[in-house]
């Protein structure tokens, strides 16, 4: 080949991504991973937050991470704010288990992809894409539908599964050796695991079922009650704080979103502006937010969830202070909820 061929890959930092750019550099290609930043990945809330399953493990990007240990420069492009209304509240191949539209963001972050790839000349792209790994959007049929409608087509290359998939363009022209590429499926990650040790790669997250939230139960239900109560007004700001706290809907229009930790108590502090507050003076307490125009009814049971969840939990009652959004405060003295059934019915 008389010219350098240049590749764009999606690198998330997982494995797989990994994997991929390891295998284009031991093929020669030049490498420059993208990373798309949509709002929904669990690392933002551990960036923002910490790790509360494990406190002592400082934050890291791992896109990044992956980047410096390949010596392969990483860019980060933040979707968010058309990510949302274009992917997450109308995908045209619908939703997996939770709220997440995984062929839609596929083709959306392969489309921006195909743009950059045109704009600055680059060759082709792949992507860390195993057949049949997930249930969605790996299958054979999906993986086409990627390939098609994100306008790459055959300039589209998988390397982990390649050889159990139709001949790309790069290796068609041989731009990259067909034969040095690889056949693995399914969900097992042993493979990949055995490969990374051929490759020196030894530094990764140890497979799991993905980076972003939508799939997860608890936050898709905490989603589809924000929009069934809130439209599709929503911004980035809103989908963050479905990461944050325990949520309570109290009535049709009012929730209550109660501060797990210190971390999450400072984090909810920023979105003080517009909203309810409600706190415990006399005891280690949560702060709690309440969204909404509440009754008198609604900030007596944010109180009292508040007290449940205070150091004062077990005392007979509990003074708790409330300010509303308008500036008008005060405070109730209230029984903190005892009976978890009569709480959980209200748990979102």
């Amino acid at each position: 080949m008389s010219e350098q061929i240049r590749a764009l890959g999606l690198l998330s930092g997982g494995l797989d991504s990994t994997l991929a750019a390891r295998i284009m550099q031991e093929q020669g290609v030049d490498v420059l991973g993208l990373h798309f930043s949509t709002g929904f990945c669990l690392a933002d809330r551990h960036r923002i937050l910490g790790n509360r399953s494990n406190p002592d493990k400082p934050y890291r990007n791992e896109a990044l991470r992956a980047g410096a240990d390949l010596q392969v420069p990483i860019e980060i492009i933040d979707i968010k704010d058309e990510y949302l209304p274009a992917v997450v509240l109308n995908p045209k191949h619908g939703y997996g288990s939770g709220m997440n539209p995984c062929i839609d963001c596929r083709i959306f972050m392969l489309q921006k992809t195909k743009s950059i790839m045109d704009e600055r000349g680059y060759d082709f792209v792949f992507t860390g894409e195993v057949l049949g790994q997930r249930p969605m959007s790996q299958r054979r049929p999906p993986l086409n539908d990627v390939a098609e409608e994100s306008g790459l087509g055959r300039l589209l290359l998988r390397p982990l599964s390649a050889q159990l998939l139709t001949e790309s363009i790069p290796e068609e022209r041989g731009w990259v050796n067909r034969e040095e590429l690889f056949d693995i499926s399914g969900r097992s990650r042993k493979r990949q695991m055995e490969l990374a040790d051929q490759l020196g790669i030894i530094d990764y997250p140890q497979p799991a079922g993905g980076c972003c939230s939508l799939p997860d139960q608890n936050y898709a239900r905490k989603l589809k009650d924000f929009l069934a109560h809130r439209g599709t007004d929503v911004t980035p700001d809103d989908m963050m704080l479905l990461k944050v706290g325990r949520h309570f809907r109290l009535s049709g229009g009012v929730k209550v979103i109660v501060g797990r930790d210190e971390g999450e108590n400072i984090y909810l502090e920023r979105f003080v502006d517009g909203r309810a507050e409600v706190w415990v003076d006399e005891f280690p307490s949560p702060l709690t937010l309440l969204e909404g125009e509440p009754t008198a009814v609604d900030l007596e049971t944010a109180c009292r969830i508040t007290a449940r969840y205070s150091d004062g939990r077990d005392e007979p009652k509990v003074p708790v202070r409330w300010r509303l959004g308008d500036g008008d405060e005060g405070q109730l003295t209230v029984v903190p909820f005892q009976d978890d059934g009569e709480l959980e019915e209200l748990r979102i």
